[in-house]
Formats: structure tokens, C-alpha cells, sequence
């Protein structure tokens, strides 16, 4: 619906509302035409919604469907009230178009009505209002108008911003104003679309103030006057024409020379109209600056009998500007309701919060206006906060709920139950649900300075330690300060221990010494009758040792299987099921992987668990791609890649997922672009173990592609990474086989046979079957790289046997195709039409264009493979792997920055290398490397 947000004007001065603004209205106007958004700021006053307005009737017609919204400073407290002007009068519409789950968030957040499934996880909700976008679409251009976005309470413009960042092509374009003050208008632009234009409007000068006045009709001012309406005003335009109707209805005007008769601030404009106000108007206005939504229907049962004579007054005055769509009860501009309810006697103020905390039809309203009007504490108001606060959390507005739970902890004596800081945790808790996380390591740190038991300084440390996110490096010194509060109580131990795990796997990297930390903590909390502890602990200690190869992961997963179970830990992406999820994976359990991830996924989106649903998703993909179904793979790859990014989770990771699958059944330069993409999230956050995830992706599309020397340097980064994160099993990443047939390739058999040989033991130290018939396979490239041919064949029959009975569809197939490589050109069959089979079969589109290049050219490949890159320096071979890369590509004349861009690593990682080089080779400079290599090629 349409609102009005500045003073009444009349209707005649329509084509005249942009004056002073004609070449802003133009470049946001072809803004709007290119297809995106435009974000008008400026201070109060300055004439936003004058301009939007303007933008808005004469843009809108080129849009199908426009979605409008203003709010007042009142109501920004209350969830969901600007969704609800946008999405009110088309729900009907989109409703049927959305998920099950999507629809109930997004009907339950407009209506208040109907049970949630949020819960504690609001991303339902989020992409409710994304897909609602996106159906609206469908038929047609959107345009939303949104003005005072300062004004939006913060469910809405969270969701707003959520849903705008991530539209990409979707032709939905934001018109929008919002009140600032210098060049603060960044945080909301970052929460507009990418193509957004910021339009800033300045004051306007004496010429243009003057052009305003004359056609809002004062024409008789003197231009001395005008001069010091401009003067008095700073070219607001809004200042200025409220000094001008002063001037116009003073009988007596201004001398030349002498001040103007009325004072400089808008403020103290709006109170002396408000002296021609009846004390029962100013009353009624009173309760409707306190209401959150005022309409006529709310005033008569707050007790104003007189409501529509009483607002009608007040509409004269230029005070209000009812709205002629609907009952509510407008300001003509928030500023008049803040001035209003500032200067309201105190006891006045809060006899109107009185009268709204009955009056008001939503519970949360109800008990913030019962807050408002009582002094001191009060156990009754206080429950009736915490209540409130515990449906807006339900409703998933937790920022609300954190600001209801402040209340609720002002309003609780000392000695209540429960007591003050319970309702503070519990708001700082929400605060970290809502993104607010300075707000939320405020309260904990208020609650620690005088917190004395030990359970409740352990939350509040829980609190502090997730306001780092990912950065737990930054709290170090948060952990013994637990540590000691937590005393000997096993209970509050395992709650400190298990984040201590987490600490030891981001910051330190440590495989080994995470596990045990989680062991610990697992045993301290079955010590401590903490379940959901014990599970979550359970868990993180078996996809530990999983990942790591430690032979005690089935004993941990058995161990966290066991009943009694805990329904969020068991759906939990770091719960229990996604551990032995990962363990059947890897123990090449294929159908038994599917089923328990299937099921999983089924029960997430049951439940509305979006983060869950993401990783699962992707889960199930990998499961997919495994068992050659890469058609399959795909499709989930691609899907939980767009919900990661419509979520904000897991980017990395599906990036690097769908990086696989694209390399295997999609688009070659999609499956790179994606796989770098990954390993730049990765190498961004510091998360050295998705970096060697991401490394490994890129070095098999490099394969796929045919760059047999990037893979090879990719994959070395990957070896190397992994070697230092003590991750030995070779199921893990699966990188082993193309990084020995990428050296075969390149003319490196000898160090094709080393990398084999070591994955070899440690695959069969744990069982890894499908691991060990790659590496036959990449052993067969080796063999016949030596002359072997009649090993490598025989090897290679038995590999594609295998790798058949175990259900690795695409593998059998590659092992085929090598198999018809190493035929052509002898005696016996030649034939690719069982590689092309196989490969249609799992609909691996790029491994399928190669067979057809291999069958059309009918000349074998040389044996052994030529070299695709020359051969290092032998000054440079007693160099460690990495040290070689960054020293050869200094050869080439590459600077720091470059050899850390192609190399994946940092600039210090490049110079702390180049460092053990320089020591190595007994030289000082990056000039003596280039030399070594003008040596080399001088030979």
C-alpha cells in the first residue's frame, strides 16, 4: 500500500515536486529504465520521499507488479510490519508457488496466526521471501518502493536485504529513501542489490528555495526574506517551506535586517502547531505516537471516544495525512510523532502505554506498551515480556525477542525467578541468533562482570566465544578464564572442552588434538548427565577421526548411536548421522551412504533445518557422483549451491562440490571457475582443510581439461596441505589417482609411483578398496609409461572388474577408456565403444567428447608420455615441492602477489618461502633466481 510520509501539499503542486532535482531525477530514472535499483539518501527533510514518489508514479507503470512500504520510528520495534505492506495484498497470489515450509513462515510472519516451524532458524523465512520474489517475477517485472528505510523494523529490512544481495537476474529492482546524515548510507547499500545507484540528495540553493516557495504558493516574500528562509533552513526543502506557511500566516512579517519570527528547528515548528491542538487532540495524537500501527479502530479502544474528530483537526494542521486505502493513522512525518511524545509529561506517556497494553491486538505490543507504562519491577510484567519475547522468537524475530528480553530483565527484581540474568543470557543468546553479535558479547560481558555462578558465567563465556564465528583465534584468552569458572563441575567442562575442539581444528589445525579435546569433553558431559553435550561431542570425535583415518571411528560412531538419542543432535550437519554418514562414504558403503543421507535430508526439510538442508543436500550429491550417477550429481550440486548462496552457508564447500560435478557431467569452464572460487573462500577464511578440498577439485578439472600441468600443481598443494594437517586417509579427498596419472602425463613416473605407493599403504591399513583400484589404475599408467604394456593392460582389466562390483560407475568407466587408449595401435580389440557406453551410461558429458576425440584421431597416445613442462633446474632439486613452484615462477618474472594468486597461498607463505630458497641455494635475492635461470636455458 501507499503511504504519505511528509507534510499535507496540495494536489496542484504534483507536477512541480521534483524542483531543484531535475538532473538526480534523470540519472535515477535511466537507472531504473537499465534495469536496477536506485537508493535515495539524505538528512531529514531533504525531499526523499518527494523524489520517490516522483520515481515511482513515473517508472511504475514499466513494472508488472509494484510493492510498496514506509514505516514510522513507532513501529520499527514490532516484526514484520513492512513485510506485511509488501507481501499483504499478494500472498493470495504467491502462496500456492512456494514450499510447504517457505509458505507457513511466510503466512505465519504476516498474520501472526498459525504455528511456526522456525523455531531458532529463521533462513525459512528468509528464503520464503527470496522464492516469494522470484514468483512475482515469473510474471513479469517487480518494483518495490520502500521509503524511510531507517524506519523498517529489523525482521523486515533483514529479510529485505537478505532477499536483495542475492536475486542475480531475477527483474526485481528496488526504489528506495532512507534518512542519513554525512555518507552513512553504506550499511544499506550493502544491503541492496549489486547494480544499486546511491543518489544523495544535498540542499538545494537559494534560487531553487526560492522556485519552491513560488509554487507551493507563497509568491509574496520578499527576496530578503528568501534569503533568510535559505539561510535559516540550509536548503531543506522540507524546513524551508514550514518556515515559509510560518511566515505566510504571520500577520505581521519580518522587517529587513531582522531574524525571522519563528525558531530554526523542525522540532520546535511542530510543537507551536501543536498548541492549536485541544488538549483531547493532543492527547489522542499521544496515544497514536505510542501506538506501533495507529488506526481509528485502536484509539476507540484505547479509550479516545472523539478519535475521528480529534485526527481530523489534526489533519487540517498539516499534523497527519490519514491514509484513504485503509483506518491507519499516519504523521505526516515521523519527526512530529518524536516531538510530540518528547514533550509529553511523563506520567502522560505512560497512561497511553497503559491504555495500548489492553488495547492492542498483538501479544507483543500488549506486553512492550504494559513494560512502557510500569515503573520499577515486576514479576507479572516481567513474564509477560519473557513471554512475548518467546513468541517473536518463534515467529523468528530474535532481534525483537533480544530487545523484549532486555525488558524482561529490567523489569525482574534481583531475587526473582527466574532471575534478571537468566532473561539477559537468554536476550544475548537471541542477539547471537538475529546476527547482532556486538549486542550480544555486550550483555554477556555486562552479565560476567557480576555474575557469581558458575553455570551462568559458562553461558555467558558460550556467548562470547560465538560472537567470534570463525575467528576464535581473537579469544584465546576467553578459554582458561572458562576454564577456571567452570571449576571441577563436569557439566560445565564439557561445554568448554567441546568448543575447545573446534579451537584446535580452525585455529591450530590439529586433527590429533582436536579428537581428544572432544573426548574429553564427551566424557565430562556423560560425567555431568549432559546428553545433547555428549552426542554433539560423540560426533564432532568421529568425523575426526574419520577424516584422519583412526581406526577407532566405527567404536566412536557406535558410541554416539546409542540410545537415548537427541532429536537436534541427530539432525544436526555435525550430529551423529552426517558422522556415520561420512564414515559409510568413505568405507565405500554406497547404498547404505545413500539411504542414511536420504533420510536425513528428508527429515531436515521436514523440520524447515535450512543449514542442515544445505549440507546434506550436498552430501547426497557426492554420494551420487560417487556411484557414476553424474546426471543426478549434478542436479543436486547445482540446487544445493544455490541454496548455499541464497542461505549465506556452506559457499565454499558446494562450490567446491559442484565444481566436481560439473567437471564430471557438466561444463569444464563452469567446473574451474567454481573450483577457484572455492579455493579463494577457503584461502580468505584461513580454513586450511577446505582449502585442500577446493585445491583437489581444481586439480581435477585441470585433469579433465587436459592441463595436466596445472593439475600437477594444483595437487602438489594438496599433498602438501594435507601432509601438514596429518590427514592420512586417502578417501578423504580422493585426489591420489589424478595426481599420479597428472605426473604421468607431465613425464614424471618416478614421483607418480612414490605418490602411489604411499596412498597405497595407508588405503590398505584402513580397507579403502576403491582407493586401492585407482591407484592400480594410475600404477597401470605408470607401468605402461615404462614399457610395460602387457602389465598395464592386465592391470587395467582387473581395476575396471573391481571398480564395477564396488558401484563406482564413472571410475570403471575411466578405467575403460584408459584401457582403449593403451589398445590402440596393437594387436587385439581397439574399440572405444565400451568406454563411450560406460561414460553415457553415468552421463559424464566432458569424459564423453574426449572419447569421441580419441576414437576420431585413431593414433595412440606416445608412450612414455612426452613432458608438457620442462624439466626444473638441477640447482633446484634439492628444493621441497613448494619451494620448486615459487622458485620457478619467480624464473618466469612473477611478482609475490601473482605466485600466491596462481599458488593458492599467501603473500607472507610466498615470502617466508622464498626465505628457505635464498638459505637453500646460498644465494640473496630474487635477481640471483632469474640469473639461475638464465644459466639454465644458456645450456
Amino acid at each position: 500500500m501507499t503511504v504519505r510520509r511528509d507534510f499535507k501539499e496540495p494536489a496542484r503542486c504534483r507536477p512541480d515536486l521534483v524542483i531543484g532535482r531535475e538532473e538526480l531525477f534523470t540519472s535515477a530514472r535511466d537507472q531504473l529504465v537499465r534495469g536496477g535499483s536506485v537508493l535515495l539518501h539524505g538528512p531529514a527533510g531533504i525531499g526523499k520521499s518527494t523524489v520517490l514518489r516522483a520515481l515511482a508514479a513515473d517508472y511504475g507503470d514499466a513494472a508488472h507488479t509494484v510493492l510498496r512500504c514506509s514505516a514510522t520510528e513507532s513501529e520499527s520495534h514490532l516484526p514484520f510490519l513492512a513485510l506485511a505492506d509488501l507481501f499483504g495484498l499478494v500472498l493470495d497470489e504467491i502462496s500456492d508457488k512456494l514450499p510447504t515450509a517457505q509458505r507457513t513462515a511466510l503466512e505465519s510472519a504476516l498474520t501472526g496466526r498459525g504455528e511456526s516451524t522456525l523455531q531458532r532458524d529463521g533462513l525459512a523465512l528468509r528464503l520464503a521471501v527470496l522464492s516469494a520474489l522470484r514468483a512475482l517475477a515469473a510474471s513479469g517485472p517487480v518494483l518495490l518502493v520502500a521509503d524511510d528505510l531507517q524506519w523498517l523494523d529489523s525482521a523486515s529490512a533483514e529479510l529485505l536485504g537478505f532477499a536483495a544481495r542475492r536475486l542475480g537476474d531475477t527483474p526485481v529492482q528496488l526504489l528506495c529513501a532512507v534518512r542519513t546524515e554525512g555518507q552513512e548510507y553504506d550499511r544499506h547499500l550493502r544491503a541492496s542489490p549489486p547494480d544499486t545507484l546511491a543518489v544523495r540528495l544535498n540542499p538545494l540553493s537559494r534560487n531553487q528555495v526560492s522556485a519552491l516557495l513560488d509554487h507551493r504558493g507563497y509568491t509574496d516574500l520578499p527576496r530578503s526574506t528568501v534569503r533568510e528562509i535559505h539561510r535559516t533552513s540550509g536548503g531543506n526543502p522540507l524546513f524551508a517551506l514550514e518556515l515559509g506557511r510560518a511566515l505566510g500566516e504571520n500577520p505581521t512579517p519580518p522587517r529587513p535586517g531582522e531574524p525571522l519570527p519563528v525558531p530554526t528547528s523542525l522540532r520546535a515548528l511542530v510543537l507551536s502547531r501543536l498548541d492549536m491542538l485541544s488538549d483531547e487532540a493532543r492527547r489522542t495524537l499521544l496515544v497514536a505516537s505510542a501506538g506501533a500501527r495507529p488506526t481509528l479502530a485502536l484509539l476507540h479502544a484505547a479509550g479516545r471516544e472523539n478519535a475521528e474528530a480529534e485526527t481530523a483537526q489534526a489533519a487540517e494542521l498539516g499534523l497527519l495525512a490519514t491514509e484513504p486505502e485503509g483506518p491507519a493513522v499516519r504523521f505526516a512525518h515521523p519527526l512530529i510523532s518524536a516531538a510530540l511524545y518528547a514533550e509529553a509529561p511523563v506520567q502522560e506517556r505512560r497512561a497511553a502505554h497503559a491504555a495500548l497494553s489492553t488495547a492492542a491486538s498483538d501479544p507483543i505490543e500488549r506486553a512492550r506498551n504494559l513494560a512502557l507504562a510500569t515503573t520499577g519491577t515486576d514479576p507479572e510484567v516481567a513474564a509477560r515480556l519473557a513471554e512475548a519475547a518467546a513468541l517473536a522468537r518463534d515467529r523468528g524475530a530474535p532481534s525483537v525477542a533480544a530487545s523484549l528480553g532486555l525488558l524482561a530483565a529490567r523489569h525482574t527484581p534481583p531475587d526473582g525467578t527466574p532471575p534478571p540474568d537468566e532473561h539477559r543470557l537468554q536476550a544475548a543468546e537471541d542477539a547471537i541468533t538475529a546476527g547482532e553479535v556486538d549486542l550480544a558479547r555486550d550483555i554477556a560481558r555486562e552479565v560476567l562482570t557480576r555474575a557469581t555462578v558458575p553455570a551462568d558465567r559458562i553461558r555467558a563465556w558460550e556467548v562470547v566465544i560465538e560472537a567470534a564465528g570463525q575467528a576464535l583465534g581473537d579469544v584465546d584468552a576467553v578459554f582458561p578464564q572458562a576454564l577456571a569458572d567452570a571449576g571441577d563441575d563436569p557439566r560445565l567442562l564439557a561445554l568448554v572442552h567441546y568448543h575447545l575442539a573446534w579451537r584446535k581444528l580452525i585455529v591450530e589445525g590439529d586433527f590429533s588434538e582436536a579428537r581428544q579435546e572432544a573426548a574429553h569433553a564427551a566424557e565430562l558431559a556423560a560425567r555431568g548427565g549432559d546428553r545433547r553435550t555428549e552426542l554433539m561431542s560423540l560426533s564432532f570425535q568421529a568425523s575426526t577421526e574419520t577424516l584422519m583415518g583412526h581406526p577407532n571411528a566405527p567404536t566412536t560412531i557406535k558410541r554416539a548411536l546409542k540410545e537415548p538419542q537427541d532429536p537436534y543432535v541427530a539432525c544436526h550437519h555435525n550430529g551423529v548421522g552426517a558422522a556415520r554418514f561420512r564414515w559409510l562414504l568413505m568405507s565405500d558403503q554406497l547404498p547404505e551412504a545413500r539411504a542414511t543421507i536420504s533420510a536425513l535430508l528428508r527429515e531436515v526439510r521436514r523440520r524447515g533445518m535450512v543449514e542442515s538442508e544445505v549440507h546434506f543436500q550436498r552430501f547426497l550429491a557426492e554420494t551420487e557422483l560417487r556411484s557414476g550417477h553424474c546426471g543426478r550429481a549434478l542436479d543436486l550440486s547445482r540446487e544445493s549451491l544455490r541454496l548455499a548462496r541464497d542461505s549465506g552457508i556452506g559457499l565454499g564447500a558446494s562450490a567446491m562440490l559442484a565444481s566436481l560435478a560439473e567437471a564430471s557431467g557438466g561444463d569444464l569452464d563452469r567446473a574451474l571457475a567454481l573450483a577457484r572460487e572455492a579455493a579463494g573462500r577457503a584461502e580468505e577464511d584461513g580454513d586450511q582443510m577446505y582449502l585442500s578440498r577446493a585445491l583437489a577439485a581444481l586439480g581435477h578439472a585441470q585433469l579433465v581439461a587436459g592441463d595436466a600441468a596445472a593439475a600437477v600443481g594444483s595437487l602438489r598443494r594438496v599433498r602438501e596441505l594435507e601432509t601438514g594437517l596429518r590427514i592420512t586417509d586417502p578417501a578423504r579427498g580422493r585426489w591420489h589417482g589424478d595426481l599420479a596419472e597428472a605426473l604421468v602425463r607431465v613425464g614424471e613416473p618416478g614421483e607418480a609411483q612414490d605418490v602411489i605407493d604411499v596412498a597405497r599403504a595407508q588405503a590398505l591399513r584402513l580397507g579403502r578398496e576403491s582407493v586401492l583400484a585407482v591407484l592400480d589404475r594410475a600404477e597401470a599408467l605408470v607401468r605402461a609409461a615404462h614399457g610395460d604394456h602387457e602389465g598395464a593392460l592386465a592391470r587395467l582389466t582387473s581395476v575396471q572388474d573391481r571398480l564395477a562390483k564396488l558401484g563406482y560407475g564413472l571410475e570403471e568407466a575411466r578405467a575403460a577408456f584408459a584401457l582403449a587408449r593403451l589398445r590402440t595401435g596393437r594387436p587385439g580389440p581397439t574399440s572405444y565403444d565400451e568406454a563411450a557406453r560406460l561414460f553415457r551410461r553415468c552421463r559424464a558429458l566432458p569424459w564423453l567428447r574426449q572419447v569421441d576425440a580419441a576414437a576420431a584421431a585413431g593414433a595412440p597416445e606416445p608412450t612414455p608420455l612426452a613432458p608438457q613442462v620442462p624439466p626444473a633446474s638441477d640447482a633446484l632439486e634439492g628444493l621441497a615441492s613448494m619451494e620448486r613452484q615459487v622458485a620457478a615462477l619467480v624464473m618466469e618474472g612473477a611478482t609475490n602477489r601473482e605466485i600466491a594468486a596462481r599458488l593458492f597461498i599467501s603473500v607472507k607463505t610466498v615470502e617466508a618461502t622464498l626465505t628457505r630458497v635464498y638459505r637453500k641455494l646460498g644465494i640473496r635475492s630474487r635477481v640471483d633466481i632469474v640469473r639461475l635461470a638464465a644459466g639454465r636455458h644458456a645450456k
